[in-house]
């Protein structure tokens, strides 16, 4: 299946504007993770603590819904689904 990736700000220094991944049926966010990590320099760090935790200021979006309403990492991802990869915005 194929997963759409969104990023921005840093994320998308790391990762480029607009980024298709082939997953396998039934992989979820944290295994899209993992995949991004292992293949773009840097990700790893901007994206994960020192303790393997999401960095608190990340925000992970499954077709505009926050993936921390949904099941988390764990959420399940479908073949044409999008992935937004950002930091929070602040307004002043």
């Amino acid at each position: 299946m194929i997963i759409h990736i969104r990023a921005f700000a840093n994320f998308r220094d790391i990762l480029g504007k607009d980024l298709q991944v082939e997953l396998r049926d039934g992989s979820t966010v944290k295994e899209l993770l993992d995949i991004l990590c292992a293949s773009h320099k840097n990700m790893k760090s901007a994206i994960f603590d020192e303790s393997g935790r999401i960095r608190e200021y990340v925000i992970l979006m499954k077709n505009r819904k926050n993936v921390d309403f949904l099941e988390g990492l764990n959420t399940t991802l479908s073949d044409g689904d999008e992935v937004a990869i950002l930091p929070p915005i602040a307004g002043g």
